[in-house]
């Protein structure tokens, strides 16, 4: 009878907390006059149950290595996930949720990564949080192979919160079928059901049979009533403990803005449309007239919650304590105590190239098995092309369905998963994740590497078939616009080497790189090695993003800029005039912003108003360089279909046309 009681009052604790944490978002969302919130309102019960009953986390060490992960996939639902974090004691105050989406404050519109404790990662664009936490359970599984030698330091659960919408996008499809793939069944997707989407009812613009689908991807499908929080425990727990390969989701049938008796169950409740009614809805759901309120009952219980929990967390503790004196490298190795070799290190530890000729996608082979050697961490994936992205990673391993050790993971063609999952990666940050896939395919990555960007992840981008060079594969294949656009995104930094020995100084840049993406652009033909430019220079210049490649010997008359496989044009053409042109190669826009004015002035003085670029893509970016008075050469329309040294001379990008126009400045 008392075991009973204790469960009841559990259980009427829970209840308390879930109407007290609508309050916070009605309260929240009322006070910001912006916001949305149906999914708050409506999975009141599913967070608390997992943060007050479920999830293994510890709030005053949110990177715990073994603490469950929570992503809230449908990201507008934010006031949901700032509610629980504040009540289960992270350093989210009660202030931080009255600034709900202000300046400066910890609640932003949606999650951001490491500005709000407890979150881990950005979401927002519908379906992105599902490839996350895709790759944070292939992360998990990779981490289990590698580190559990003798006991289970490795046994978290990734749980994923998400609704219509995420599930409608592509990129979710994507990583979804690929979970199943795997058989990841550390990854339990919690499926807010509430068939309304933010126009309409769902059933407008849906009609598929969720189970059927989730089954024939090898999920194992439970559906519970998503205000039954005894059947959503059980749910979890199911899921928790089936060591059977096969993710899990859990279909939690709710309704929407539940507690807002005029909007809930309607499209209306889905954004701020209910806060109109916050008053009469805060009397109906029992809560006191005062705003932001927390009863001192849910915080004592949440205290208590805290205090089992940190028993866990204890635990855990001494058992890696033992675990790090048996297996003293990989603990080192896990805990980031040991340093990375630094930059000048790896580049003098790959040998110089020696090839008159050679792709940069090759040379690009080359040094990722060297790096590789060194960095037992990094990881190759690739979208059904590791054979011409040249990717692989030799002697790596590949991971499969219940075989998790390798180096090497294969998507198929998913770029769109493949961003979200690299991301996951990152976001884990205990693997080095490099992805690859043709230059003009970036785009299908786009909306992951602009949040990879966005939240600072070191992801690495391994794009080949970089232009015109792709030839005969004809306008589809051939990036024009590409590396442009890629330039474009803030805090990505684009590398496109011109030989092979710059290609070492790109990618140990990338892989170096702790604040944000790169994305290394590489030839698919071969290219001269530029072996008349000292080999160190070109391998230690590419940090800088530009470098003088060729100095002139007299007064300077003209600069003749390039990137990529046209420098050994600007060299040659710099070879038949006279001694008074300098050559400059420029692998990477951002990089060269970034340095000092004084090492800009160096390799582009003012005083030199003559400038030619040469490029093999759009011409706009290079203006800011050339300046009004240069002229810049590339190409500002598709390709063609036709042998690649033909698709040059189509369109000027020759060492006669070059020369022409550099004839004009001397």
């Amino acid at each position: 009878m008392k075991k009973n009681n204790i469960i009841a009052t559990k259980e009427e604790m829970l209840k308390k907390a879930a109407q007290e944490a609508r309050g916070l978002a009605i309260d929240a969302v009322s006070s910001a006059k912006s916001g949305h919130l149906g999914l708050p309102l409506g999975a009141a019960e599913i967070g608390a149950v997992l943060f007050g009953q479920l999830l293994h986390y510890n709030p005053d060490e949110p990177r715990w290595l073994n603490r469950d992960r929570f992503v809230l996939s449908a990201g507008h639902g934010s006031m949901f996930l700032y509610a629980w974090l504040h009540l289960a004691g992270y350093d989210l105050s009660l202030d931080e949720i009255r600034h709900f989406r202000q300046l400066n404050s910890k609640t932003p519109g949606h999650p951001e990564f490491r500005m709000t404790p407890g979150v881990e990662c950005t979401t927002g664009p519908l379906g992105q949080g599902i490839g996350n936490a895709v790759g944070m359970a292939i992360s998990a599984k990779m981490m289990a192979a590698r580190y559990n030698t003798s006991c289970q330091l490795f046994d978290y659960s990734v749980v994923c919160l998400c609704g219509d919408g995420c599930l409608q996008e592509g990129v979710a499809q994507e990583a979804i079928a690929f979970a199943g793939h795997l058989g990841l069944d550390n990854l339990i997707l919690i499926y807010d059901s509430n068939g309304v989407t933010l126009d309409a009812m769902a059933d407008k613009t849906q009609s598929g049979n969720v189970v059927k689908r989730f089954e024939s991807y090898g999920f194992d499908v439970q559906q519970v009533d998503g205000h039954d929080m005894v059947a959503i425990a059980k749910a979890y727990e199911s899921a928790k403990n089936a060591k059977n390969q096969k993710p899990h989701l859990i279909i939690a049938t709710t309704v929407i803005g539940k507690g807002i008796a005029e909007v809930e169950g309607t499209a209306k409740a889905h954004g701020e449309g209910g806060f109109k009614f916050a008053d009469a809805a805060r009397r109906s759901l029992g809560l006191p007239s005062e705003k932001f309120f927390v009863s001192q009952e849910v915080r004592n219980f949440f205290e208590g919650h805290r205090f089992n929990l940190l028993s866990t967390y204890t635990k855990w503790k001494d058992m890696f304590a033992q675990w790090s004196k048996a297996n003293p490298s990989l603990a080192q190795e896990l805990s980031s105590t040991l340093p990375p070799p630094p930059p000048y290190d790896l580049l003098n530890k790959i040998p110089c190239f020696t090839e008159e000729t050679l792709s940069t996608r090759v040379a690009g082979e080359k040094v990722l098995n060297a790096l590789a050697s060194f960095d037992p961490l990094i990881i190759s994936v690739s979208a059904d092309l590791h054979s011409s992205t040249k990717n692989y990673i030799h002697n790596g391993g590949d991971i499969f369905k219940n075989s998790f050790s390798g180096k090497n993971l294969c998507f198929g063609i998913r770029e769109h998963a493949m961003g979200a999952i690299l991301n996951g990666f990152a976001y884990e940050g205990i693997f080095k994740p490099s992805g690859a896939t043709f230059l003009v395919f970036s785009d299908y990555l786009r909306p992951s590497i602009r949040l990879a960007a966005l939240s600072h992840l070191p992801v690495v981008y391994i794009f080949t078939h970089d232009s015109i060079g792709v030839g005969e594969d004809g306008p589809t294949h051939q990036p024009i616009e590409t590396i442009s656009a890629l330039r474009c995104i803030p805090n990505l930094h684009v590398i496109r080497p011109a030989d092979c020995e710059e290609t070492v100084g790109a990618f140990i840049a990338a892989m170096d790189r702790m604040s944000g993406p790169t994305a290394l652009i590489l030839t698919r033909q071969n290219i001269p090695n530029l072996h008349t430019i000292n080999a160190d220079t070109r391998r230690h210049s590419v940090a800088k993003g530009a470098y003088v490649a060729k100095k002139e010997k007299g007064e300077l008359k003209l600069i003749l800029m390039a990137s990529g496989s046209e420098v050994h044009l600007a060299l040659k053409v710099a070879e038949e005039l006279d001694d008074n042109v300098r050559v400059v190669s420029m692998p990477s826009m951002e990089l060269f912003d970034r340095q000092s004015d004084s090492y800009k002035q160096q390799i582009l003085p003012s005083s030199c108003k003559n400038r030619i670029s040469i490029e093999a893509g759009r011409t706009s970016l290079w203006h800011k360089y050339v300046g009004l008075e240069g002229v810049v050469m590339g190409i500002d329309k598709f390709g063609i279909s036709a042998p690649a040294e033909l698709i040059f001379q189509s369109y000027g990008l020759t060492m006669d046309n070059i020369l022409k126009e550099a004839k004009n400045f001397l």
